[in-house]
């Protein structure tokens, strides 16, 4: 009886608009890559964590726009260009390719 009662409440908050999944979707993505300067992929991993289904996560992360997504990459790398400064090349650029992977860019991702 309890998770029917569960289940009444979400059908319901659900009619009414207290839960739209759609638009919790597009508002954490707009957040996260602003804030965190998060690629589509952490992006999803994070919405699919929190149990949205998969064709509004792909909804989501498709509204982000690739020329943004690039620039925010590069401004990531810049901030981090300075706190590298000193180190060998082959070190700086681990650091900076590690801290682009941690947010979701991916190996073979480029942003020319």
């Amino acid at each position: 009886m309890p998770q029917e009662a569960a289940d009444a409440v979400l059908e319901r908050f659900s009619e009414v608009g207290l839960i739209d999944d759609e638009a919790f979707a597009a508002a954490w993505v707009s957040s996260r890559h602003a804030g965190r300067g998060l690629a589509r992929k952490a992006l999803a991993s994070e919405l699919r964590h929190r149990g949205v289904d998969e064709e509004t996560v792909k909804e989501a992360v498709d509204r982000l726009d690739p020329e943004e997504e690039a620039e925010t990459a590069r401004r990531l790398v810049r901030r981090k260009l300075s706190s590298t400064r000193g180190l060998e090349p082959a070190v700086r650029t681990r650091r900076l390719a590690g801290m682009l992977a941690r947010k979701g860019y991916g190996p073979g991702w480029h942003f020319a």
